[in-house]
């Protein structure tokens, strides 16, 4: 017998295990069927993770005002608070107290009555109806 017939040896241009590459098919199905089967969790997971930040923060936004009310409350149950937001918003005054409202303050950039400020400028309805009036005229 020749040796070359015994011989369990693959030929040169043959492959080896033709089962490993099957293994290998397999195997790469069942990491693509892990992956697959993990990705919708993980996505969840993640938008979870962005919601429960996201409420975090509006939860400290909503502490914060309602520290910031709790402040305003307490302000306003104070009378000497009251009193000097009365005076100085709706000008009330104390009867024991002589209290001036000047009543030509802060006219320096409006127009004074009387003819010695600038000419009064026409409302812009007035100017509107010259303007039709005008068009309307033979030339």
């Amino acid at each position: 017998m020749a040796q070359d017939e015994h011989d369990d040896r693959p030929a040169p241009g043959r492959r080896g295990n033709p089962a490993l590459t099957s293994r290998a098919a397999i195997l790469a199905v069942v990491v693509c069927a892990i992956a697959l089967s993990l990705a919708y969790p993980v996505r969840e997971y993640i938008a979870q993770r962005k919601e429960i930040a996201d409420l975090r923060h509006r939860e400290r936004v909503a502490r914060a005002q309602v520290a910031e009310l709790a402040r305003r409350k307490q302000q306003l149950g104070d009378k000497a608070y009251i009193e000097r937001e009365a005076t100085r918003r709706l000008h009330y005054c104390r009867p024991d107290v002589k209290c001036y409202i000047v009543l030509d303050g802060g006219a320096g950039d409006r127009e004074r009555p009387g003819g010695d400020g600038p000419a009064r400028k026409p409302p812009w309805y007035e100017t509107l109806w010259r303007s039709v009036e005008a068009a309307d005229e033979p030339r």
